[in-house]
């Protein structure tokens, strides 16, 4: 999949980043959630490729990227240390300011960057994501019950890696398939990426830190940006699936406004994986956002 792309790594403190890059014009990240790879975006890159180019990286944890030790406070997984990782791979190809386009974790690591690099980060697009602050402390039972993994992932190890390890293609279609439209709109070939990459060694314990992470350490950096009153500067277009727990549990649009200047937003005909579901919905927003900035 995405056989046009060239493949790339970048070692930053230790840890191997891997992604692929491809397109000619201006610069776009991409940025994947869990438990998935860069490959999420094989419907709609082809298409953002006439227009930008394109750097689809794999986070720190997931894909062929580097599974770093986990330490105490969580850090080598926190969202300020993947913003780095993101960063890192843009200077790599030659890139000191972008656009990002970023789905579920991915999308709370192009937040951080967004907050910790304005410099860098022209205008970004979220995807069915709220702050992550703000979905810890509005939690319901009815995120609670849809989002069960957010909990069960962040218990004390070796009990939720020890459950992973013994079937980690189970765990991924556990997770992936239990959402609105189950495991009908991932082409065969990304889910056994996924599962791949799932079977990978260290896979489950930087699955378990990238969310301990987000129950710890990244909350107290969101909680330092609110009391610093900082707030994003760059134009933030977020989205969300309709049919999806992230709209149906939390004012998207209000969370986003409380964290950022310029903010933009609508629903999607469509669950939560919305480059794999909605492509053509996704390129009919993307398009036109980033473009408005990023001319050929």
């Amino acid at each position: 999949m995405l056989a046009s792309f060239s493949t790339f790594d970048v070692l930053r403190d230790g840890v191997r980043l891997h992604g692929r890059v491809g397109g000619s014009g201006a610069p776009l990240l991409l940025l994947h959630g869990h438990p998935q790879t860069h490959v999420i975006w094989h419907r709609v890159a082809p298409v953002l490729a006439e227009h930008f180019t394109l750097v689809l990286l794999d986070l720190r944890g997931y894909g062929d990227s580097g599974r770093p030790v986990a330490d105490a406070a969580h850090a080598r997984y926190s969202k300020r240390e993947m913003a780095l990782d993101a960063l890192a791979a843009m200077r790599h190809h030659g890139f000191e300011r972008f656009g990002v386009l970023a789905h579920d974790r991915g999308a709370r690591v192009a937040h951080r960057l967004a907050a910790d690099h304005p410099e860098a980060v022209e205008r970004l697009m979220l995807l069915d994501i709220a702050p992550t602050l703000a979905m810890y402390e509005d939690t319901s039972e009815a995120f609670a019950k849809a989002y069960w993994h957010w909990f069960f992932l962040i218990q004390p190890p070796p009990l939720p890696e020890a459950l992973i390890e013994s079937d980690p293609v189970r765990y991924v279609r556990s997770v992936m398939g239990s959402r609105h439209a189950g495991l009908a709109p991932f082409a065969p070939e990304a889910l056994a990426e996924y599962e791949r990459c799932a079977w990978i060694d260290g896979s489950a314990k930087a699955i378990c830190e990238d969310y301990r992470a987000s129950a710890t350490i990244d909350l107290d950096h969101d909680r330092a940006d609110i009391a610093a009153s900082r707030k994003l500067a760059q134009p933030l277009r977020v989205l969300w699936g309709e049919h999806g727990a992230v709209g149906r549990c939390f004012d998207v649009l209000a969370l986003w406004r409380e964290r950022a200047d310029d903010v933009s937003g609508e629903t999607l005909p469509c669950g939560h994986y919305i480059p794999e579901e909605a492509p053509l919905d996704l390129l009919a927003q993307a398009l036109p956002f980033f473009n408005a900035t990023h001319k050929d």
